[in-house]
């Protein structure tokens, strides 16, 4: 079973930095758009994920936004999964 829960978090982690990488490239476009936009994508959650959906424009957007929103909740749960399994070792 530890084996099972190590490649969970090896997949958790993998996920975690793939969807902070993303979220990073959307909130520098953010910036670069205007600066209050950048703070409150920044700041507000609901505003990244309007901004995200709806003024974020790139070329593979669609990639980048699934990595950034998908990316924490793969991440989270893989952890879930694996940390019953490392706990009762």
């Amino acid at each position: 079973m530890a084996i099972v829960s190590i490649l969970f978090l090896i997949l958790g982690a993998a996920a975690a930095i793939g969807g902070f990488i993303c979220s990073v490239i959307i909130l520098i476009a953010a910036f670069q758009d205007e600066l209050w936009k950048g703070f409150v994508c920044l700041l507000c959650g609901l505003y990244f994920l309007y901004f995200a959906l709806v003024e974020y424009d790139a070329d593979n957007k669609w990639g980048i936004v699934a990595g950034a929103l998908l990316g924490g909740a793969i991440a989270s749960a893989c952890f879930l999964v694996a940390g019953p399994g490392l706990a009762h070792r």
